[in-house]
């Protein structure tokens, strides 16, 4: 039977900096190396008008962060979008952990599975409040919230209207406009 070598972040970090894993489009996920899928067009657009629409709406209330790594406890994946704690300088040194994160969004074309399976347990582990998913196959919006034990309790899809962050209540989001 083979046992995989898992990967501490720590790890990780120093084969970044040994330049180990130069050239290539990688994330820690539960503490295995894995290769990012190449993003299609319509992907990448999404998330950066989305990264820009959710900046608007929370200026001086949270830093948007676009195709960003976080740091948890043992992985760093590299979302979409991270909404996270002011001020931007606090990440000189280290990315945002999950005590720094309110939300994370996540844009999905090809690959929905690994972020419902895979980093919906990974978020929910490291207890980060809401997770969306923009479902570009389906035009709809997967919202986690409220993780318990590794998972996220409450999970519904929408596909238009508005939804308030729970980290902000005075928020409004269009969904629709985040689909767009």
């Amino acid at each position: 039977m083979k046992t995989l070598a898992k990967w501490s972040v720590d790890d990780y970090h120093r084969m970044v900096e040994a330049g180990i894993l130069r050239g290539r489009h990688l994330e820690l996920l539960a503490g295995e190396i894995v290769e990012m899928s190449l993003e299609t067009p319509i992907h990448y657009t999404t998330a950066k008008r989305g990264a820009k629409y959710l900046e608007k709406l929370l200026s001086g209330k949270a830093d948007v962060r676009f195709n960003g790594p976080i740091t948890l406890s043992d992985s760093e994946p590299e979302p979409d979008i991270a909404i996270v704690r002011l001020p931007e300088s606090s990440y000189n040194d280290r990315h945002p952990a999950p005590q720094d994160i309110f939300w994370i969004v996540e844009v999905a074309k090809t690959i929905l599975k690994k972020d419902l399976d895979i980093k919906a347990v990974i978020y929910a582990t490291a207890a980060i409040q809401e997770y969306w998913i923009l479902d570009l196959s389906t035009k709809q919006m997967i919202v986690l919230r409220n993780p318990q034990d590794g998972e996220y309790v409450e999970k519904y899809t929408i596909g238009e209207g508005i939804i308030t962050p729970l980290a902000f209540a005075d928020v409004s989001v269009s969904v629709k406009r985040l689909l767009s």
